[in-house]
């Protein structure tokens, strides 16, 4: 993706199943479980930049000792800077003389993240402020241990302001207006009516002390607080989370929108957003880490014992997000490199129809480096192409006698696919740019080229993308340093399809009259002469949002309809050639097609960005509310 948008956030969860000094005499310390921690966060660093935060539980603390820590940054470094000084309090410790790593009881007893249940997140803000109390672990406390709960996770609602109006209803006063704090009410509402069931059942049994808050524990189910808190949660979601008896969870909403992974062995339970990172982490196999399944909870209980159990029913469609391949994950999973290969590899036909077959008058790369497992499988596919060709040609010179040497040279020797690393990205200059915003002349330099592989006026450059939301960065940048090359065509070929929709599950992409596909379809309708189009799609907009209940119907549709997929790639193409190319080069822009797209993700099929299909009524409510938001003129986003 040459343009930055949102990551989704990054999850962790990591319980300890032996005490302590079983990891310090396996692994040599007994603070293996904190650092397994910080691995697992970093290796999922993609996910999120805004901030990071972690958490703890100690298990079978006396009472009127702490047992459940939480540590937040929003600083540019959050996830080192948490670590570092989490470090530095572990030397102190240890300079006091009060905690040694060759004693594990110590560690627990005086270090916070000691614990046998530790919890993780990286962020990126969707909604809401920035400030650290933002950040997650989110923590709800009280000083019955079952109902103390810690929260993070990976996900969008899109009907936040109703849940906050059943909480107030119920007589509730949430402080803050995000879909987390919705989720953590919601849920730590009947969690405590849970324990509060529980706490009476315990006084008839005659149970007190110690063994009151214990017995309530071990009853807790955390399967029926989520089957019932869950009920109107409209959106993608993975959660996991610390509850104060002990247990621990991670659960998936209903559709399988966000993804979220886990093993199980001996020593420990660990979860990820991600399967790559646990399988490095933690040294697994591919089939030794599971995904959770869609609709449903993972529980470690006190005791160690792994429950999982569905919390809804299965819904119409599953929805796995198509982005999370296409872009969002780490390329080093073996299933998602494959589906980006293949990605490319559908390409190649569009791409040949553009710079057709004379090989050696094209030169082929990709931008930005997220594009480059798909360029693999595009090329590796297009000499695929040539050897086929050449195979055609050597059978019909034979038969006809006329194989020669010089004939088998030419025809071996000549034409392959040309690749080259055209594009670089200066790392430090995107940084320093997204603090000092509208930089305009800044933006042009975020990428350079590799001078000296393209013939001037002769050659034509394609680069494959991962996909082209907004198409500013091509405009601004790319295409202006590309052009520097002064090739006769440039192609810039996405491996996504034309985002048409806004997304309000978990992509910061919610501003429809951003997307340079809905400004070539406006652009177009206004040069046809669709007059009076964009207003009727504003009224049924209107009319669906004043629908008590969103009827599964997609208006702004109607702003595509009358144009194919290759007139509206035509016309991004005009959107975004700078001024300085015109007159040399000619800019050509091509997309993926949506069937191309579900050949290649069998299993992924959310891509309601493509076509505008969305897995939830609130989906319906975002478009509608986003194509009114671009009509008015008005700003933000539309959830």
């Amino acid at each position: 993706m040459s343009e930055e948008i949102g990551h989704f956030c990054g999850i962790a969860l990591i319980r300890l199943k032996k005490p302590l000094s079983f990891y310090a005499e396996k692994y040599g310390t007994p603070l293996w479980g904190f650092n397994q921690l910080f691995l697992l966060m970093e290796k999922q660093h993609n996910r999120g930049q805004d901030g990071a935060g972690i958490g703890s539980m100690k298990l079978n603390v006396d009472a009127g000792q702490a047992f459940m820590f939480r540590e937040r940054s929003t600083s540019s470094k959050a996830l080192a800077k948490i670590f570092e000084q989490q470090n530095k309090t572990l030397t102190k410790l240890f300079k006091k003389g009060i905690a040694f790593p060759e004693f594990p009881e110590t560690i627990k007893e005086y270090f916070d993240y000691g614990g046998e249940l530790l919890l993780g997140h990286l962020r990126y803000g969707t909604s809401g402020s920035y400030g650290s109390t933002s950040c997650h672990p989110y923590f709800r406390k009280s000083n019955w241990p079952g109902k103390n709960l810690m929260v993070v996770g990976n996900f969008n609602l899109t009907n936040v302001e109703e849940l906050n109006s059943k909480l107030v209803d119920r007589g509730q006063h949430p402080v803050f207006d995000t879909d987390t704090q919705a989720i953590l009410e919601e849920t730590g509402y009947h969690l405590d009516a849970m324990n509060d069931l529980l706490a009476k059942e315990a006084e008839l049994e005659n149970i007190s002390g110690q063994d009151h808050s214990r017995w309530i524990g071990e009853r807790v189910d955390l399967p029926e607080v989520f089957r019932k808190a869950s009920v109107n949660w409209d959106g993608g979601y993975a959660l996991a989370g610390i509850v104060g008896n002990g247990d621990a969870f991670a659960m998936r909403d209903p559709h399988g929108i966000r993804p979220g992974f886990y093993f199980e062995d001996e020593e420990v339970v660990a979860v990820a957003s991600e399967r790559a990172p646990l399988m490095t982490v933690f040294e697994k196999k591919i089939e030794e880490v599971s995904e959770i399944e869609p609709g449903s909870i993972l529980v470690v209980r006190s005791n160690g014992v792994v429950i999982k159990e569905r919390f809804a029913e299965d819904p119409a469609r599953r929805a796995a997000c198509s982005f999370e391949r296409i872009y969002f994950s780490r390329g080093n999973d073996p299933d998602i490199y494959a589906e980006r290969k293949t990605l490319g590899a559908l390409l190649v036909p569009q791409v040949l129809e553009v710079v057709g077959k004379d090989f050696s008058k094209s030169v082929f790369s990709y931008v930005p480096n997220t594009a480059e497992s798909a360029y693999y499988g595009f090329m590796e596919q297009l000499r695929l192409v040539r050897r086929a060709e050449v195979k055609q040609k050597l059978l019909v010179a034979n038969q006809a006698g006329e194989l020669t040497d010089k004939l088998i040279d030419d025809l071996v020797m000549d034409n392959w696919p040309k690749g080259e690393k055209i594009a670089n990205k200066d790392i430090k200059l995107r940084t320093f740019i997204s603090q000092e915003s509208g930089r305009d002349q800044l933006v042009s330099h975020v990428y350079d080229i590799t001078y000296g592989v393209i013939r001037a006026g002769e050659d034509a450059l394609v680069c494959i993308d991962d996909s082209i939301v907004r198409g500013t960065t091509l405009k601004r940048s790319i295409l202006q340093i590309l052009g520097r090359s002064n090739p006769n065509k440039l192609l810039i070929a996405s491996t996504a399809p034309q985002i048409r929709y806004p997304d309000c599950y978990g992509i910061d992409m919610s501003e429809l009259g951003k997307f340079i596909a809905f400004q070539a379809a406006v652009a177009l309708i206004k040069e046809r002469g669709y007059d009076g189009l964009l207003s009727e799609v504003a009224i049924k907009c209107k009319e669906a949002l004043r629908e008590p209940k969103a009827k599964l119907k997609n208006h702004v549709k109607r702003v595509y309809e009358n144009f194919t997929a290759s007139e509206i790639s035509s016309k991004v193409a005009e959107l975004v050639k700078p001024d300085c190319l015109n007159g040399t080069t000619e800019v050509k822009v091509v997309y993926q097609s949506i069937e191309n797209l579900h050949e290649a993700l069998p299993d992924h099929s959310g891509d309601w960005y493509f076509t505008g299909d969305y897995p939830t009524p609130g989906g319906y409510r975002v478009v509608h509310k986003a194509f009114l938001n671009y009509y008015e003129k008005k700003d933000g986003r539309s959830y």
